[in-house]
Parts: C-alpha cells; sequence; structure tokens
C-alpha cells in the first residue's frame, strides 16, 4: 500500500505505521489565537471623577453695630416697642440719635479730657453740681457724653431751665433726651429712683457773662440743689468744666433783639452775628472735665434738712470746690486750643 500522500511512515514492532498530518491538503490552517492580554488591576482602571458639589455659599459679613442698631431703632419706631420713662425720657432715642453726633464733637472737635471718674457712682443715686459757661450750653451735653461712657452706659438726668421747655421743639427733644424741669421735687424723685442728675446752679448768667468774667463762678443761688440731694441722702459730685469758655467768647449783648425773641440775651462773638450761620460754629477748643471727690450727705439727721444756715455752708462748700478745681486745671492749660 502506496502511503498516503504528505504522510509519514514509521515503523513500530516492525509494523508500518502512518502518521498523518492534523491538516491535510486542501485545509487552511487557522491562525493561533494572540496570547491573552493580562489581565489589569483595579490601580490600572481609569479614573473617572464625580461631577464636583457646588461650591457652599460664602458666609456674609455681620452688618456693622451702627448698621444694626439703627435698624433695630427704625423696627422699634414702626412697632412702637419701646419704652418712656415718667418724664419723658426716651432711652433708645437718646442713644441713636443723640450721643453719636455729640460724641464726635466730644471727640473731634474739643478732644476732651476726664479725670476723677472713678468718683461717679456705678449704682445708686447722685447729684453733679458743674460750673456753667460759653455762651450756648454745649458744656452740659458734653458732660452728659462724659458721664454715659465712663459709667458704661448711665445716662445723666440734667434740670433745665423754664425757658428750655418753652421752646418749639426743643422743649420736647429736651424731654426725650433724659431733660427735666429744674424743681425739687422731679429732682428728688431722679435721685431717689437712682439716677445721675446735673444741675448747673449758675444758670443763664452762668453761659451768658461776658469773656472778661470767664472761669469766674456766679452765685449758685439758694442752694435748693443741695437740699434735694440730702433729702435723698445721696452724694454731692462738684464738676468744673475748662474749655467752654472760649468757644464763643461773649464780647457784647443786643438787649432789645433778646427782649424781642424772649431770650434772656442774644450774644454778640468775634464771629458772630457778623458772618452769620458760619460764626455759630464753636472754636475747637481743648477740654477738660473734672469729677470731683464726693461730699455725703447721708450723715445729717431728718432736722439738718431744714436748717438754711447748714444748707449756704454747704453749697458754698460745693462752690468752692468747684472753683478752686477750675484755677488748678487753668494753671496747668498752656494753651487753649492744645491744653
Amino acid at each position: 500500500m502506496s502511503p498516503a500522500i504528505g504522510s509519514e511512515a514509521h515503523t513500530v514492532n516492525g509494523a508500518e505505521a502512518q502518521v498523518i498530518p492534523l491538516h491535510g491538503p486542501g485545509r487552511v490552517s487557522q491562525p493561533a489565537a494572540p496570547p491573552a492580554e493580562p489581565a489589569k488591576s483595579a490601580s490600572d482602571a481609569p479614573v473617572v471623577a464625580f461631577p464636583a458639589a457646588p461650591p457652599a455659599p460664602a458666609e456674609p459679613e455681620p452688618l456693622p453695630e451702627s448698621v444694626r442698631s439703627a435698624l433695630a431703632f427704625l423696627r422699634n419706631r414702626l412697632t412702637g416697642d419701646y419704652t418712656v420713662d415718667e418724664f419723658g425720657f426716651d432711652a433708645e432715642l437718646t442713644e441713636t440719635l443723640v450721643l453719636p453726633p455729640l460724641r464726635a464733637l466730644y471727640e473731634k472737635w474739643f478732644r476732651v479730657d476726664t479725670f476723677g471718674v472713678e468718683n461717679l457712682p456705678a449704682t445708686g443715686g447722685a447729684l453733679l453740681v458743674s460750673n456753667h459757661s460759653g455762651t450756648l450750653p454745649l458744656d452740659a451735653l458734653m458732660t452728659a457724653v462724659a458721664v454715659h461712657d465712663e459709667t458704661g452706659g448711665r445716662h445723666l438726668r440734667g434740670l433745665g431751665a423754664d425757658l428750655v421747655f418753652k421752646m418749639p421743639l426743643v422743649g420736647s427733644f429736651a424731654r426725650k433726651s433724659g431733660q427735666t424741669l429744674a424743681c425739687n421735687a422731679d429732682a428728688e424723685r431722679l435721685l431717689r429712683g437712682g439716677e445721675l442728675v446735673g444741675v448747673w446752679p449758675e444758670g443763664f448768667k452762668g453761659i451768658g457773662k461776658p469773656f472778661s468774667a470767664r472761669y469766674k463762678l456766679q452765685r449758685f443761688g439758694r442752694g435748693g440743689f443741695v437740699s434735694a440731694a440730702m433729702r435723698a441722702g445721696v452724694p454731692i459730685i462738684p464738676v468744673s468744666v475748662v474749655g467752654a469758655e472760649e468757644t464763643y467768647p461773649k464780647i457784647g449783648d443786643i438787649r432789645l433783639l433778646a427782649r424781642v425773641l424772649g431770650l434772656p440775651y442774644f450774644p454778640v462773638t468775634p464771629f458772630f452775628p457778623l458772618f452769620g450761620a458760619l460764626g455759630a460754629v464753636p472754636l475747637p477748643t481743648k477740654w477738660t472735665i473734672e469729677f470731683g471727690e464726693p461730699i455725703r450727705t447721708d450723715d445729717f439727721t431728718p432736722d439738718a434738712i431744714d436748717d438754711p444756715m447748714l444748707v449756704f455752708t454747704l453749697t458754698d462748700q460745693v462752690r468752692e470746690s468747684i472753683q478752686q478745681a477750675l484755677y488748678r486745671r487753668l494753671a496747668q492749660r498752656k494753651n487753649i486750643f492744645r491744653g
């Protein structure tokens, strides 16, 4: 038997065997499959980024304290959520509208220095007795700012003259800012209620005196303020203000015009009325306000309060204390504008 084409003959144990190839003629061999690629590890897998979360909105900046106070004030005015005491004092209105412009005048224009603030009581009533000067009562307003800021928020309840409360708008505004009529009954009620009460015994004689009489205290009256303090048993604190005398140097007085307008005087200064409204701008003098040592009144017996001689003596003691403090501060001052 002839071997098949393409076969190979082999002899096994004497017998001839044929080996037939797997792929015979006419058969097309299939190419070997390419070697499998090694499996990719998890670290080789492509990283698909998740969509980024939107950035958190930035925290709004807090409003300044002044803006928040103004908004709270407007809200309370619209809703009627504010209090007024029996004398008409509106503390919120005073702190929001009255004190800020006065404080700017106090700090930037007059550059007030205070002394003896430790003599102002943190609690309880006291009667503050001060000299009065300057043609316009700016010294009373600056003293009120000093008391408020140096005591952490206590208000000075000033005793004003009748004329203040008779003037249109001025009287109502004075009531709302804490002023009340200068009478013993109101003073005693405020003092017994634990308030700081301010009195300026010189009155119009003090603020209206000519420039030539500056820093010379006028008469203190009959001592009614001393009686009020003695009856309430509160200390009397002498207050001396230096610098107010030169803000409006009074060199003359138009008395006829003052009578027509119902004023105690119509001042003439080097700048007013010559320069009109511009002449009403106060000179930027350097001020000092000194709070003297308290004079106690709680040691007196009830009978002593009705002793006119004792009242007069105590009144004179307060006046002399203020006058000596003025002289001492004036001796230390080198310049009216720099102190």
